[in-house]
């Protein structure tokens, strides 16, 4: 992670726990095969593949490169929930990297602004009140991520009974 030009408490807090939560995805997809990553187990159809997918695109490049810093949109694939899909040949480890890149990049961009700085990125499909800084772009990203760990528990849970929590 790069250097952090703004320090704050608040800023260790929310940035101690997007990490612990980054990790613990990544975590939950070590010793997977190829095909366990592949299979959809919830009748929603996502695959553990398909949901990096989505956290590196709509989570790491859309809120922290585009929203956040203002880059453009231009990565974003075509069609209904492009986000969420994985081609066939696409390797595995190539997905995984382009969330970790997407990951480090987030945090070059959240690591030159300060907590209380708006979006550079105002959309149309989203109340700026809901996210007048960083601070609260960090703050959704952060549940969403948390969120999406916890599926991925579940998940794994039924593709091999690797347990996270066990009662």
């Amino acid at each position: 992670m790069s250097t952090d030009l703004h320090p704050d408490p608040d800023r260790a807090v929310l940035l101690g726990a997007l990490a612990a939560q980054r990790r613990h995805v990544l975590a939950q997809l070590e010793d997977l095969t190829d095909e366990q990553l592949r299979r959809p187990v919830l009748p929603s159809g996502w695959s553990c593949l398909g949901l990096v997918r989505h956290l590196t695109l709509s989570d790491e490049r859309y809120w922290f490169g585009v929203v956040v810093a203002g880059e453009p949109l231009d990565f974003w694939p075509e069609g209904e929930n492009g986000d969420w899909r994985v081609g066939p040949d696409e390797a595995a480890a190539d997905v995984l990297t382009a969330y970790r890149t997407a990951i480090a990049h987030a945090d070059e961009v959240v690591a030159t602004r300060r907590l209380d700085e708006p979006p550079l990125t105002r959309e149309d499909g989203w109340d700026a009140d809901d996210f007048p800084d960083l601070r609260s772009v960090l703050v959704h990203v952060l549940v969403e991520t948390s969120v999406h760990a916890g599926h991925l528990d579940a998940v794994r849970e039924i593709l091999d009974g690797r347990q996270h929590i066990v009662l």
